[in-house]
């Protein structure tokens, strides 16, 4: 039943992950137009959802391009679960449960992945929405740090009625500076014991990871964030121009409009390398501040401007520092979409023990 679910909406391998304030629908035209074959929404809180008629018309934004989608939603309540899954049951193809937001905010609210010690809660809330829609409940869920825990926490998930699960292969604590890498080793496990359709989350910063997570897990589909947002085209094998992608997006938040900080976050995701080069910093600072479309295109026009001519061969570019060695011998200009490399637990660890050996000296010399 769950694979014949998944078989109609078309086998999606290339999946858009539900980041808040990022997976809105002008993002999610964005990445289907360069190869995902699948797009969540942002998690939205059950409780308000249900309660705020503004709420959900602000956010629950869609048109006919943007399908197969999944809704996702947060929360602890099996009948406020329940009732928000009826509310876009005729918008979307799926309902996911988040149970994977490792955030202090999901902690305080007591969702996401604090939710994961709570499995009768977890049965109810599953059971609740499968009875109240008639389209799949999904779920996307983090690991454990023993891998049989991680398997038996899925295997309860499908038996209370999971249509198919997507495991972000990080635990709880791995978040932020301390995200490290994630475990294939737990994901792999996992596929290996479940028979609903499975996604993997974690790791992908290139289509070759994509492949080589798919070939050694054998998951049935890929699920990227962060590479996303660095390079909408992740999934199209591609890394084009920043400039270029940054139009096309602006064109279609020009269509489907969104809050001024989703469309700024997206461009400091997208310019997060030409943007750490000092000579940049005017443009940081307009893009920082920006309000408006035209804010917006004016950064877009700025870069495109400055790095042209490199790109073109008109002007050599020999500053190394800031160049991204990816797969196997692929150097990438500043100027290109690519992905965010992230500092190691370990080296985050050796660059704070520094900073507080260094606050330490000076607070000693000023006492």
């Amino acid at each position: 039943m769950a694979y014949d679910w998944f078989e109609s909406i078309g086998r999606p391998k290339f999946v858009v992950a539900p980041m808040v304030d990022a997976s809105e629908l002008a993002w999610r035209l964005l990445s289907r137009r360069h190869g995902a074959t699948l797009c969540y929404t942002p998690m939205f809180h059950s409780n308000v959802f249900t309660k705020d008629a503004k709420y959900r018309k602000d956010n629950m934004v869609t048109c006919e391009e943007d399908r197969p989608l999944i809704v996702q939603f947060c929360g602890n309540n099996p009948e406020t679960m329940a009732a928000a899954a009826k509310l876009v049951e005729d918008q979307c193809d799926a309902i996911d449960v988040n149970l994977g937001c490792p955030q202090s905010i999901a902690k305080r609210g007591r969702y996401g992945s604090f939710l994961q010690d709570n499995w009768e809660l977890l049965k109810k809330i599953v059971k609740a929405m499968s009875e109240a829609v008639s389209i799949p409940i999904t779920c996307k869920v983090r690991i454990f740090e023993s891998i049989d825990k991680s398997v038996e926490y899925a295997l309860m998930l499908q038996n209370a009625g999971c249509q198919m699960l997507t495991v972000h292969g990080r635990t709880r604590e791995q978040k932020g500076p301390l995200t490290g890498i994630a475990s294939w080793k737990h994901i792999k496990a996992v596929r290996e014991a479940i028979s609903i359709p499975m996604l993997a989350n974690g790791n992908i910063q290139c289509l070759e990871d994509v492949y080589r997570c798919l070939e050694y897990t054998k998951v049935d589909g890929i699920m990227s964030a962060e590479g996303n947002l660095t390079n909408p085209a992740i999934f199209a094998g591609i890394n084009p121009l920043t400039w270029e992608m940054v139009q096309e997006y602006l064109d279609l938040v020009d269509k489907y409009p969104c809050p001024s900080s989703y469309v700024r976050g997206h461009l400091f995701k997208i310019f997060h390398k030409i943007f750490s080069f000092e000579e940049n910093n005017e443009d940081r600072q307009i893009l920082a501040t920006a309000q408006n479309l035209n804010d917006f295109r004016r950064v877009c026009v700025n870069v495109k401007d400055k790095y042209l001519p490199y790109h073109e061969g008109k002007l050599k570019f020999d500053n190394d520092e800031n160049i991204t060695r990816i797969g196997y011998n692929l150097i990438l200009p500043p100027w290109i979409c690519q992905p965010y490399v992230r500092m190691s637990p370990a080296e985050h660890t050796e660059k704070m023990e520094k900073l507080n050996i260094v606050q330490f000296f000076f607070a000693e010399k000023c006492c």
